[in-house]
Formats: C-alpha cells, sequence, structure tokens
C-alpha cells in the first residue's frame, strides 16, 4: 500500500507541475486519473521495488547533484573537444564491471553513464557494461570507478534504511 501512495503522489506532483492549471474541476480530473492509473498498476500486479524503488528516495538527494555536475563538466569538456579543430578525440569501448546488486542499482549506473556527455551504454550482461567513450579522459573517468561506487552507495544506504 506504501508503495501505491507513493507512486499516485509522485504521477499526482508531476500532473501538477505539468499542467500548470490549479483550477478545482481540473485538480480534480488529475486526481481521478492518477488513481486510475495506480488501480491499474495495483491489478497487474506491477507495484513492486522495481516499479516504484522507495527505497532509493533518500539516496537520490546526494546522488542527484553529483551527478548533475557530472553531467555539466562533461558538457563542458565534449564542448572543448568539438570546438578544438583538430578534434582530439579518441573514441573507445571499454568495459566496467557493475559491483550493485540490483537490477534496478545496475539501470541507474548505466543510465548515469549514458547521461554523461562523451559515454554511451551500449550494453548490460552479467554485471558487466559495454560503454562507447568519446576522449580518453571520459573513458579514463569511467574507468576509475567513482560513478559505480556513488551508485553502490546509493544502493547501500538503501539497504540500511530497509533494515
Amino acid at each position: 500500500m506504501k508503495r501505491a501512495i507513493v507512486l499516485f503522489a509522485a504521477l499526482y506532483g508531476t500532473w501538477l507541475l505539468l499542467s500548470g492549471h490549479y483550477t478545482a474541476t481540473l485538480m480534480i480530473y488529475g486526481v481521478l486519473s492518477c488513481a486510475a492509473v495506480v488501480a491499474i498498476v495495483i491489478h497487474l500486479g506491477t507495484v513492486d521495488d522495481e516499479a516504484v524503488p522507495t527505497q532509493l528516495a533518500l539516496g537520490h538527494f546526494l546522488y542527484l547533484p553529483w551527478l548533475a555536475k557530472e553531467i555539466v563538466l562533461s558538457n563542458l569538456s565534449v564542448a572543448r573537444v568539438i570546438l578544438t579543430p583538430s578534434l582530439p578525440i579518441h573514441p573507445r569501448i571499454v568495459s566496467v564491471s557493475a559491483s550493485q546488486k540490483t537490477d534496478v542499482a545496475q539501470v541507474i549506473y548505466a543510465n548515469s553513464i549514458t547521461l554523461t556527455p562523451g559515454t554511451v551504454t551500449l550494453d548490460v550482461r552479467d554485471g558487466n557494461l559495454l560503454v562507447h567513450a568519446l576522449t580518453s579522459d571520459s573513458a579514463e573517468g569511467l574507468l576509475s570507478g567513482e560513478m559505480d561506487r556513488r551508485v553502490a552507495a546509493l544502493e547501500g544506504a538503501a539497504a540500511e534504511s530497509e533494515a
């Protein structure tokens, strides 16, 4: 039931932010539509740890600002590479291992890599990620394991909060 309430709150909050209309009638329609979606999801039986990962909610407040900083720094690095006439790119494909235990955390790690300009996750299998890196710096940054450690810490904080 807790996950259903969290899902409803997330859906309705998103609806409110995106609609921009706060008349009583439209807000009631928003409540009804979000309640209908939650009812359908409950009926399908997909309200679980993967669909609504409430255990990761608190850790995201620490992880997301760090990820935003990394995205900005990577944007600047890629822009510098593009604007440099000699185009100092050294594309390569690297394999990195994911130390996360759950599929949700591995997906967060893979998506975080892809969100960071200059790197794209190509494949995730058996705890290994195949990543295309545009430059040597982006490959080395990925191989340093900082992002992997932070996502693993996010997962670890979730496990501690459940205990």
